[in-house]
């Protein structure tokens, strides 16, 4: 390992640790992206890196919640061990898609978690409080947590935006305990999906270490800084990211995939794809800007 790509690491697990702390469980999101095309690994064993430093990020954030009471043991065990099961599936599966199909599929997730964050309210309506007395989905929460490890297990992000709502919807946990207990559902997924890579991945244990021990010093971090940003801001700023990032990354990979398949130009088919993208972006703000001015009219 060169002095530079000790460096790079260095730099990345602080980056990543900071985002999880500043954003929650959204901030895995990025993992991938940072370790792909800022630290130079292929996509597998980003993904599979990506695993084991969210699982271990996720652990470090449970204990606080644990100590608060704010983790249900027995539905996490329950919604976690389904999505062990699906992120094994998933991780084992993977072997047998091509990276930048993976990477594309990433960067469709993180389209959807980029939408979550900047709508107003999240992709499903959570109440503040769920009432203790609603009836528990179990069969819902096992098929639920099996989907969402697959997504997990095959991507390498924690999927936080979808386990809240599923934890508080079909569980019918309080969303303070939903919170606390999507950090032992996330470790629960992760540790799986990064057995399910192992047996195909040779993972860099140094490199994974690393930024993974980083990753948690910069949570500790982000959480302090939390207190001076306003929530809401970073809410924003970051779902902003998140779409951005995923805008480059369909760019790129997608124009690459384009330029294999018709034997063109990767950097023009890039150019075409990222083209595209801001006209609907484009087109996106103007239908925002326009209902909002007949829902407010100027007088």
């Amino acid at each position: 390992m060169t002095s530079l790509s000790f460096i790079t690491i260095l730099v990345a697990g602080l980056v990543i640790g900071l985002l999880l702390g500043l954003t929650g469980g959204g901030g895995s999101i990025l993992t991938v992206p940072l370790l792909v095309y800022v630290v130079g690994l292929d996509a597998k064993v980003a993904i599979a890196t990506s695993l084991l430093v969210v699982g271990l990020a996720s652990l470090a954030a449970l204990l606080p919640h644990s100590r608060a009471g704010h983790v249900y043991w027995h539905t996490g065990f329950v919604f976690g061990g389904a999505g062990m099961a699906g992120a094994y599936s998933g991780g084992w599966v993977a072997r047998y898609i091509p990276d930048a199909v993976l990477l594309l599929f990433f960067a469709a997730i993180m389209l959807a978690s980029g939408v979550a964050m900047l709508r107003r309210r999240p992709l499903l309506p959570i109440p503040e409080d769920v009432p203790a007395t609603i009836k528990r989905s179990w069969v819902r929460i096992v098929g639920d947590g099996f989907v969402v490890g697959i997504v997990t297990g095959l991507v390498g992000a924690g999927g936080g935006f979808l386990v809240v709502p599923a934890l508080a919807l079909l569980g019918g946990l309080p969303m303070h305990a939903a919170i606390g207990t999507s950090l032992l559902v996330i470790a629960m997924k992760s540790f799986a999906g990064l057995a399910g890579y192992i047996s195909h991945v040779p993972i860099d244990g140094i490199s994974a270490f690393i930024v993974g021990l980083l990753a948690i010093a910069g949570t500790a971090l982000g959480s302090r800084l939390t207190r001076v940003l306003s929530g809401a801001q970073l809410r924003s700023g970051f779902g902003l990211f998140v779409l951005i990032v995923a805008a480059l990354l369909l760019a790129i990979e997608g124009g690459s995939l384009l330029a294999d398949l018709y034997q063109i130009d990767r950097r023009l088919s890039s150019a075409v794809v990222l083209g595209i993208e801001c006209i609907i972006a484009l087109a996106l703000i103007v239908r925002r800007v326009t209902g909002a001015s007949q829902v407010h009219p100027l007088h």
